[in-house]
């Protein structure tokens, strides 16, 4: 081949690889584009903030240097401290609310504190009460953070939500929370439902009580027959009574009542009721 030709041919080479990869990078180019597209098109990632991207991966400096933006909300109405909540970054709860987050926004948007409680973030739990949110907080659709919790059997929360004084009877309309863990497998969150004084007797909507939607045979079930069938003893009625007089505001005072220590563990739970 005469050298003219050999150099027209490896300029005609040259070209269509130049092309080739300027095809590539166009068709890159229309696909990151579409790529954006679908994501803008799926609801609240379109119009989540930097805020919320950092709760959401727990990136404490980012969100020191996007605190301004406190309460935004998506289009969902998912806010910064539910991400972090949802995260499980009891870090960027506590700086959040630090910096005016609100725990608690209307009934109808997504509740940091039941989010907590249902993906088991026990930490996130203890910061939003030390903060003073209401354990008992009611959406409608959900019920109350307890009655989540007991539905996802995170027995960390559970116990949070009660020794933080929360309703043991507040569930979701008429189910109680001990009607969702009876109708799961742990009897370790049964028996500490019951000790908080959860009403065995207490019927749902469809007019039945706990042990009723238990699963037949099993172990929830054997052990809710066993507890109707056996008194609640004298020192438990009456440990449930003076929580009650005392009141779930002023249960942190405990401590302080003029009492041996040993009587202060057993209103705090933190001594068993076999040692009276």
């Amino acid at each position: 081949m005469s050298k003219p030709i050999a150099g027209l041919w490896d300029c005609r080479r040259h070209f269509i690889k130049k092309r080739s990869l300027e095809s590539i990078e166009e068709f890159s180019a229309c696909k990151r584009k579409s790529s954006w597209g679908i994501l803008t098109s799926q609801g609240s990632w379109a119009d989540r903030s930097p805020l919320h991207e950092a709760a959401s991966q727990g990136r404490l400096l980012a969100l020191k240097t996007l605190i301004s933006q406190v309460n935004a909300t998506t289009i969902d109405g998912v806010t910064p401290l539910f991400n972090a909540c949802s995260r499980g970054s009891a870090s960027c709860v506590d700086l959040l609310l630090e910096y005016g987050a609100k725990a608690q926004l209307e009934s109808c948007l997504p509740s940091p504190t039941h989010e907590a409680s249902s993906k088991g973030h026990s930490e996130c739990l203890d910061v939003l009460i030390s903060w003073g949110i209401d354990v008992d907080q009611d959406i409608p659709h959900l019920g109350s953070p307890l009655y989540v919790a007991c539905k996802s059997q995170q027995i960390h929360c559970i116990k949070r939500l009660l020794h933080a004084g929360a309703n043991v009877q507040k569930g979701r309309h008429l189910d109680t929370p001990l009607h969702a863990a009876a109708q799961q497998t742990s009897t370790e969150i049964i028996n500490l439902l019951l000790d908080f004084g959860a009403d065995i007797n207490a019927k749902n909507t469809d007019y039945r009580r706990p042990v009723e939607v238990a699963t037949p045979s099993s172990l929830v079930e054997r052990l809710l027959l066993l507890y109707e069938a056996t008194p609640c003893s004298l020192c438990q009625l009456c440990r449930l009574c003076i929580r009650n007089c005392i009141g779930r505001s002023r249960l942190h005072l405990v401590p302080q009542l003029q009492l041996p220590k040993l009587l202060k563990d057993f209103l705090q739970y933190r001594e068993s009721i076999t040692n009276f």
